[in-house]
């Protein structure tokens, strides 16, 4: 549904994307992350048509965005980070103003209004006036206008920034019945937010790609060997140097307790999977395992090293 083509931008001597190219299939979510500054608004400009690369081009259902644009926004409903209201417009007159400047009229239109007020829980506030509606409200009613037109991909930029855990949560399950029928492109810095709702990640640091997967295919990349978690019960002050002597293990730390009991994390080697000699080892210390499992790396820690990776490599070269 969205195909980026080697995507560059230079912004007099910065370079805001390198070289970017990923696909989108219909009905995914693809969750854009990176740091402040990584370029992922820069990527979003591009594919609604706000900006022309200096490099590089994308399509959208086919589209070029350098061809077509036109026919680009019409298949694009975008939510940018800033939310594109008129503060002294009631929430009817900005949704049928919105409408109308998508080509919408009559019966359409009105159909169209009351369907994304629907869809946005917008009907309490539909003779309110923009500016009186909580930050949540405001989200909503910047949502329903992406949505208007009915599009086939909706694009937001930060959809949950300034939003309270009680309003994150509503835009989240909105997004996720959209994803039912559309095409969904989120970024955010927020890496919850990518976690939880997204079906697919690709994490941009510094311009340039870095990482394009689901979760586990990002942990696979990004790990350097596994991590097991082993809690016993019975353990004394040797457990962790006695752990650190099984073959294979690189390390061992303290990790708190698993329902009371002494918890650690083992190191070990890439595909070195030591739980026969940890079994053998308690039976033989007359510990009792509460828990022996793989521990994978949470999405921050898979962040963290391929985005250290990137930058790392960037300096040597």
């Amino acid at each position: 549904m969205i195909r980026a083509k080697k995507l560059t931008m230079h912004y007099g001597p910065v370079v805001a994307l390198d070289d970017v190219s990923f696909e989108v299939n219909r009905g995914e979510i693809v969750g854009l992350l990176g740091p402040n500054g990584a370029g992922k608004s820069t990527c979003m400009k591009i594919l609604t048509t706000y900006l022309y690369p200096s490099r590089g081009t994308a399509e959208v259902g086919g589209v070029d965005v350098l061809k077509d644009p036109l026919k680009v926004r019409k298949l694009i409903g975008y939510l940018p980070e800033i939310l594109p209201l008129y503060m002294d417009m009631e929430v009817r007159s900005y949704l049928q103003f919105v409408g109308r400047a998508r080509g919408l009229s009559g019966g359409t239109l009105n159909s169209r209004i009351n369907a994304v007020v629907e869809t946005c829980g917008l009907r309490p506030m539909f003779r309110k006036v923009v500016r009186e509606l909580s930050k949540g409200y405001k989200q909503r009613t910047a949502l329903a206008q992406a949505l208007i037109h009915d599009p086939d991909v909706i694009i937001l930029d930060e959809p949950t920034s300034g939003l309270d855990p009680h309003q994150i949560l509503e835009i989240r399950h909105l997004i996720e019945r959209l994803a039912k029928e559309k095409t969904v492109i989120l970024s955010t810095h927020i890496l919850q937010e990518v976690e939880t709702t997204a079906d697919r990640i690709v994490i941009i640091n510094r311009g340039r790609i870095v990482g394009d997967g689901t979760l586990a295919e990002l942990r696979s990349k990004a790990k350097d060997g596994e991590r097991i978690l082993v809690a016993v019960e019975g353990a004394n002050d040797e457990a962790e140097r006695l752990l650190s002597g099984v073959e294979g293990v690189r390390r061992v730390e303290a990790s708190g307790t698993v329902d009371g009991c002494p918890a650690f994390t083992l190191h070990t080697a890439p595909g070195r999977n030591p739980w026969r000699e940890v079994n053998e080892l308690a039976r033989g210390r007359n510990w009792r395992l509460r828990e022996l499992g793989d521990r994978p790396l949470t999405l921050e820690e898979t962040f963290l090293r391929l985005t250290e990776r990137a930058t790392q490599g960037a300096a040597r070269d």
